[in-house]
C-alpha cells in the first residue's frame, strides 16, 4: 500500500496531483474524460464577483513547447456559479479549490467571503497576478508589503485554506512568498504564466490582441521549477509547483525541489486526461521504487 495523502492547510488531499487554474473550466468540462475523484483536486477558472466576458480575440497562440493566452479572466461570476456550476460539481465527488481575483482589495475579501459560505468549495487559490485600480494599474502580487497586507485581509473572512497564486514576473519572488506566509495563507502556489509575446511575421502583427500575452506550459518548466525550489527554502508553508508539468518525471522533480502538490495547466489541452494518468503513474512509480508514502519525496532532492 502506498500513502499518497498530502495535506495543504486543514485539507487533506488523496493524492499531490492537481488542475491549473484557467485550464480545466469549471471540470464539469472533463468530468468525461477522467474521473475527477482520482485526481488530488482541480482548481477553478478565475472567479470574480461579476460576470465577465474577456478580452478580445484573438487571445490564445502556441508557441514552441508552449502558448500564450490572453483570456482576460473571463467567467461567469459568483452567483452563476454558485447556482449553475457547484451544484453540478458537487455530483462529481471531486476536491474544488476556487480561484478568485479583484480589482480592490474589497472585491478580493468580498469574493473569498462569498466562497467560503458555498458548500462545495474546499480550498480558495487567490490570484494576485491583477492590476489594482485602486494603485494605478499595479498588480497586487508586485508589492510584498501590499501582498502581505491584502492576504491579512482576505484571511479574517475564511476558515477553508487559502492559497496565494504567486507572480514570476518580479525581480525575487522570495519576499513574495513569506509575505504570504507572515499574512497568515496557509499555501503558496507558484508560478503563474511569464509575460511574454509572438509576432506574425507575414502580417507582421501580433498573435494576441492586446500585444502581451500569459507563456504557459513545457517551455517556462525550468523558470518554475527554479522559483518552486525558491520558494520551499523560504517558507515552511506548503508550496504547490506549476509550470509546463507534462509528465510524471517532471511532476517528481517539483515534489523533490520541496513541492507538497502539482498543478498541471497547460497539457490539459493537450490530453484531458493527463492529470489521472500521472496520478496513476505516481502510484506505480512508489511501489517500484519502495516509497510507501509520498511525503518522503518531497524535498528529498540532494545537493552535494
Amino acid at each position: 500500500m502506498v500513502n499518497l495523502k498530502v495535506r495543504i492547510g486543514s485539507l487533506e488531499l488523496s493524492n499531490p496531483i492537481m488542475s491549473a487554474s484557467g485550464t480545466f473550466g469549471y471540470g464539469l468540462e472533463f468530468a468525461d474524460k477522467l474521473d475527477l475523484k482520482k485526481i488530488g483536486a482541480f482548481v477553478t477558472k478565475g472567479l470574480s464577483l461579476k460576470k465577465r466576458l474577456g478580452n478580445q480575440m484573438p487571445r490564445i497562440c502556441e508557441t514552441p513547447a508552449g502558448m500564450i493566452n490572453s483570456i482576460g479572466l473571463e467567467n461567469v461570476g459568483m452567483d452563476a456559479f454558485e447556482t449553475e456550476k457547484l451544484p453540478l460539481i458537487h455530483k462529481t465527488g471531486a476536491v474544488v479549490m476556487a480561484n478568485f481575483f479583484g480589482e480592490t482589495e474589497e472585491e478580493y475579501v468580498e469574493s473569498a467571503r462569498r466562497l467560503e459560505a458555498m458548500d462545495g468549495v474546499h480550498a480558495l487559490e487567490m490570484n494576485v497576478s491583477c492590476p489594482n485600480v485602486e494603485k494605478g494599474g499595479i498588480e497586487f502580487g508586485s508589492d510584498p508589503a501590499f501582498l502581505e497586507k491584502l492576504t491579512k485581509a482576505v484571511k479574517k473572512v475564511v476558515k477553508k485554506p487559502l492559497i496565494v497564486k504567486l507572480s514570476p514576473n518580479v525581480a525575487d519572488i522570495r519576499p513574495f512568498a513569506s509575505a504570504v506566509e507572515n499574512g497568515g495563507g496557509d499555501a503558496i502556489s507558484a508560478i503563474n504564466t511569464l509575460k511574454g509575446m509572438s509576432i506574425d511575421v507575414k502580417s507582421r502583427t501580433p498573435k494576441i490582441k492586446r500585444v502581451f500575452g500569459g507563456l504557459s506550459g513545457p517551455a517556462i518548466k525550468p523558470v518554475a521549477l527554479r522559483m518552486v525550489y525558491e520558494c520551499c527554502n523560504t517558507v515552511k508553508i506548503p508550496v504547490i509547483g506549476i509550470g509546463g508539468i507534462a509528465s510524471l518525471n517532471d511532476a517528481l522533480e517539483f515534489l523533490m525541489a520541496g513541492a507538497t502538490a502539482v498543478q498541471i495547466g497547460t497539457m490539459n489541452f493537450v490530453e484531458p486526461e493527463i492529470c489521472q494518468r500521472i496520478a496513476g503513474e505516481l502510484s506505480a512509480w512508489c511501489v517500484a521504487e519502495g516509497v510507501s508514502d509520498i511525503t518522503t519525496v518531497t524535498g528529498s532532492l540532494k545537493i552535494a
